[in-house]
């Protein structure tokens, strides 16, 4: 094989490679987010361990996107919950339009350090949710917070988690493609 064939070909599989990376990335980032906890992001779980003999307050944050005509707020601004018990949180959301509107929550835990302590086993923030016009629901977070930050320097004095959502427009063509 000739030098400048055998280059080009080097040069297009390198092209390659980036672009499938650069595509993979925000999944992949997402990945190691949930695994280490990483900018606060929680984690996901089937059942809580059980409480302790300790709580923490837990407060409610929420956000709409400009773009997205909804009402979204906690239903409590504030819990206070055994650190090791499943707990449930209520967050209502409204579509002020006059037509349906479907949004993605994104979510974020602060500060960071109890972020992989904060455990989600059911939330509306892993689906798309699609709200017809003036339409009001109530969505359920079922949560707990590991006992394991009690064992962690850096999370055992955290007296408050803040846990945020966001809600976003889903652009309707790429989620039915």
């Amino acid at each position: 094989m000739n030098r400048k064939l055998r280059t080009a070909m080097l040069a297009g599989l390198g092209v390659c490679g980036m672009s499938g990376l650069g595509y993979a990335s925000v999944p992949l980032y997402r990945l190691f987010c949930q695994a280490t906890g990483l900018n606060g992001t929680t984690q996901r779980g089937i059942a809580a361990p059980g409480a302790v003999n300790r709580q923490v307050r837990i407060d409610f944050d929420t956000n709409v996107s400009p773009k997205l005509d909804w009402s979204f707020k906690p239903e409590s601004p504030s819990e206070t919950v055994d650190i090791g018990g499943r707990d449930m949180a209520f967050f209502i959301a409204t579509n002020n339009s006059d037509h349906p509107i479907t949004g993605s929550a994104t979510y974020n835990v602060s500060p960071a350090q109890a972020g992989k302590y904060f455990t989600k086993i059911q939330c509306f923030c892993f689906t798309q949710q699609t709200l017809k016009p003036h339409e009001t629901v109530r969505m359920p977070v079922i949560f707990y917070v590991d006992p394991k930050m009690l064992d962690d320097p850096d999370a055992v004095t955290v007296e408050t988690i803040t846990l945020s959502y966001t809600f976003y427009p889903v652009d309707s063509a790429k989620a039915s493609g």
